[in-house]
């Protein structure tokens, strides 16, 4: 969608470069095609991308003063076809008779099939009403009240010129985070980008700096009970005085961090080693290394616990034996002669 709108999007640049058509016309073109919008009740996106299809018209094509009427009422005709059902579309004799019959109906139909082709039959434009229906549905749903200021701060976009070089994302988000303060909602920060703070900025000097100026049919629009009196509560904010300002971002906690203890006042063991002391991962345990000895008393180990025995000695229980009778025993040579000689 994001590269949709990016790819419908006008060129302020080239409407500037209008020879007949000024910026200050616009608020009467588009007072006129918000009026026709809600005679008939056709659904917002209409009205958003009626407004786009004039910009890319007008970016694309010199228009004269005696049918920049016209081409509104094209554009509204075509975005109505293309957005709304088939019985709330406006007829060319409704047409004929809104513009009192200034052009006749072949008129309608040629200035469509011009303005259709200049603009490539490219009408998939992601709307600031797509965008903002996306932004209050799922899990941030927003009441009705701030759903309806939001949509009455959008519309207000639609009058000038420094709106027009955002795209409907920015102008659906920046309205929202208008529309949430003045309700006294808190900031949903990780959503705002820096278009839309510019588009708040833009809105907010806007209501404090030229609120007589804005649309009479645009706020008897909203002033009624269905749209919660969002304009109404709008204007009587900035009637107070009220001011949108920036609230300072409350700093989250930080991590703690481990504090490395003293070694010295640290109770350690023997056994103690330096990967027992760091953080990090433990070194893997070897065997000790024993001499060819296993018996020996060589030997020695920091582990008290684990040190081998000094000496192996078999136990043998000694029993008392009696001496045997020497004529049992084997005589010697020398005993041998001697018991000879006697004989």
């Amino acid at each position: 969608m994001h590269e949709m709108e990016r790819h419908t999007m006008c060129s302020t640049t080239s409407m500037d470069q209008q020879p007949e058509i000024k910026w200050h016309m616009r608020p009467c073109l588009v007072d006129f095609l918000v009026e026709i919008h809600f005679t008939f009740r056709l659904r917002p996106e209409t009205l958003y991308l009626t407004l786009n299809i004039i910009d890319r018209y007008v970016s694309r094509r010199i228009v004269y003063i005696k049918h920049y009427q016209l081409v509104g009422c094209a554009a509204l005709w075509i975005a109505a076809k293309f957005e709304d059902a088939k019985d709330r579309v406006p007829t060319v004799q409704d047409l004929v008779q809104i513009c009192r019959e200034t052009y006749d109906e072949s008129a309608f139909i040629q200035m469509e099939g011009h303005v259709l082709a200049t603009i490539q039959w490219t009408l998939g434009h992601p709307t600031a009403e797509s965008w903002l229906r996306m932004l209050c549905c799922g899990q941030h749903f927003e009441e009705p009240k701030v759903q309806h200021v939001s949509r009455f701060l959008m519309e207000i976009t639609l009058f000038y010129r420094e709106f027009v070089q955002y795209p409907p994302s920015s102008i659906a988000l920046g309205a929202l985070t208008l529309s949430r303060y003045l309700c006294g909602k808190t900031r949903r920060i990780f959503e705002e980008t820096d278009e839309s703070l510019a588009v708040v900025q833009h809105l907010n000097s806007r209501l404090s700096n030229y609120l007589n100026d804005l649309s009479e049919i645009l706020i008897k629009k909203y002033a009624y009970g269905f749209y919660s009196k969002a304009s109404t509560f709008v204007v009587q904010f900035y009637l107070q005085g009220g001011q949108f300002t920036r609230q300072p971002l409350v700093s989250l906690p930080m991590t703690p961090v481990r504090a490395h203890p003293p070694r010295i006042s640290t109770p350690t063991s023997v056994s103690t080693t330096a990967s027992d002391l760091s953080d990090d991962m433990p070194a893997t345990p070897t065997s000790p290394i024993f001499s060819s000895d296993l018996f020996s008393g060589s030997y020695m180990s920091d582990d008290k616990e684990n040190l081998p025995s000094p000496t192996f000695e078999p136990i043998i229980n000694k029993q008392h034996v009696e001496p045997i009778p020497e004529q049992f025993l084997p005589m010697t040579s020398l005993q041998s002669v001697d018991k000879l000689s006697t004989a």
